[in-house]
């Protein structure tokens, strides 16, 4: 999976390219753990995101609560409807914000 991460202003824009599984969550946490204390918002492109596993999606629910706890928020971008389908089965997209 590819990461390319972009600042603007307390914004953090994270564009995911490939696979979110077991293999590649532990490359995004690590871009979560070191998100500087100024960003009060993340958001998520995923246009060439082409597969999410739970692994993946317990990251977007834990950077939600993250977020949520610091006064901050999430979002998540031009999903296709692979993942879409994911996130409403699990229940999940009532819960994280989707544009």
């Amino acid at each position: 999976m590819i990461i390319n991460k972009e600042t603007k202003e307390n914004t953090l824009v994270l564009s995911l390219e490939g696979n979110l599984d077991t293999t590649t969550a532990p490359d995004l946490e690590a871009e979560l753990e070191n998100v500087e204390e100024n960003i009060t918002s993340i958001v998520f492109n995923f246009e060439k995101l082409k597969y999410i596993s739970s692994s993946g999606l317990r990251i977007l629910l834990s950077t939600h609560k993250k977020m949520i706890k610091k006064g901050g928020s999430i979002l998540i971008k031009s999903i296709n409807d692979e993942i879409k389908e994911v996130l409403e089965i699990t229940g999940l997209s009532t819960l994280l914000p989707i544009e």
